[in-house]
C-alpha cells in the first residue's frame, strides 16, 4: 500500500500544541512563530478534513479527533526519540532488559556494572529488580536473575553465585549471643521462604528452637530490620558483605546453609540473541570476583 508523505512538521506542530493547549507556548518550544505553527495546525486538518482544536477566546482545546489524535502521536515521537537515542559511535545499541531481584541487585551486580559497560558500549542494559518472582515473557523481559534451585520449566538456566546463608543482626544484638540456642529468646526475622530458619537451626544442633517474628518479602527489607535491632535475620552473606564489612551487621555464628544459588534464566522458547550471550559470559567470568 502506497501512502501519501506524512507531514511531519504539521504533526510535530500538533503534538506540542496539545500537550500545552496553547500555540504560543509550542511555537516557542519549536522555535518557530506562532504564525507557522497555526499555518501548520491548519493545513494539517484540512488534509484530515477535521477540526483538531477548538479556537477559544483564552486558549485552545482539543477536539474528539484531536483528542484521539495525541496521544497516538506521544507516544510515537517517544518511540522514534528512544530508537534514535541507541545510536552512538556510528552502530546502533543493542536493549538488553533484564529482570534482577534486589538483594542480587544491590549486593553484587551494581557495583560491577561499570565493568560490563565500559567493556560493552554497544549493549544498553536496563534492569527492573523484583523479589524473585517473575514472569519473562509477561513482563518482557530477555532475562531474569533470580534465586532458588534452578529448575524454572521452559527456561535455560545458567548457575551465576553459591550464596550460603547465615544469621546476621546488630552488634549489639551480637555480643549476646554465644550459642544457636540461645536464639530462642530472640526475634527471629523471617522472609516469605519458611523452611529457611527449621533448616539452619537443624544443622546448627538447635532444632527445639522455633522462628517466630515478622515475615519480609525482600532480603533487603530483611537486612534494614537486622541493622536496626529488631531481630536476626538469615542472610545470603555474599550480598551483604558491605554491611558486614563496614561493622552494621555481624555474623554471630560460623555455621551455614545453602538454600540455593542465583541463577540467570531466559525463556527456551526464545533464540539467545548476541547480548544476551555475551551478558551470560561476563555474569560467568565475574564469579570469581
Amino acid at each position: 500500500m502506497i501512502r501519501p508523505q506524512l507531514p511531519l512538521n504539521a504533526l510535530r506542530a500538533f503534538e506540542a500544541a496539545a500537550r500545552h493547549l496553547n500555540f504560543t507556548r509550542a511555537a516557542l518550544e519549536l522555535c518557530v512563530s506562532q504564525a507557522a505553527l497555526s499555518h501548520q495546525i491548519r493545513t494539517l486538518e484540512e488534509r484530515l478534513q477535521v477540526t483538531l482544536f477548538h479556537r477559544l477566546p483564552r486558549g485552545v482545546a482539543l477536539t474528539d479527533e484531536g483528542a484521539a489524535l495525541h496521544p497516538v502521536l506521544t507516544e510515537s515521537f517517544d518511540r522514534i526519540g528512544i530508537a534514535l537515542d541507541r545510536f552512538t559511535g556510528g552502530r546502533m545499541r543493542e536493549v538488553l532488559t533484564v529482570g534482577v531481584v534486589g538483594t542480587f541487585a544491590t549486593g553484587w551486580l551494581l557495583p560491577r556494572l561499570p565493568a560490563f559497560e565500559a567493556a560493552h558500549p554497544d549493549i544498553e542494559l536496563r534492569l527492573q529488580t523484583h523479589n524473585n518472582r517473575i514472569d519473562l515473557a509477561g513482563e518482557g523481559l530477555d532475562l531474569a536473575i533470580r534465586f532458588g534451585d534452578g529448575d524454572w520449566q521452559g527456561q535455560d538456566c545458567t548457575a551465576i553465585l553459591d550464596a550460603p546463608f547465615a544469621p546476621v543482626c546488630a552488634p549489639v544484638l551480637a555480643r549476646r549471643l554465644h550459642a544457636p540456642r540461645e536464639l530462642a529468646g530472640t526475634t527471629l526475622l523471617r522472609s516469605y521462604r519458611n523452611d529457611e530458619w527449621p533448616r539452619w537451626l537443624q544443622a546448627a544442633g538447635a532444632a527445639g528452637v522455633e522462628a517466630r517474628g515478622p515475615v519480609f518479602d525482600s532480603s533487603l527489607t530483611l537486612a534494614s530490620a537486622a541493622a536496626s535491632g529488631a531481630g536476626v535475620a538469615l542472610l545470603p552473606l555474599r550480598m551483604f558483605e558491605q554491611e558486614l564489612a563496614e561493622g552494621r551487621l555481624l555474623q554471630p555464628f560460623a555455621q551455614t546453609l545453602t538454600l540455593g544459588r542465583y541463577w540467570l534464566t531466559r525463556l527456551r522458547s526464545r533464540p539467545e540473541r548476541e547480548p544476551l550471550r555475551r551478558f551470560r559470559l561476563w555474569l560467568q567470568a565475574q564469579r570469581a570476583s
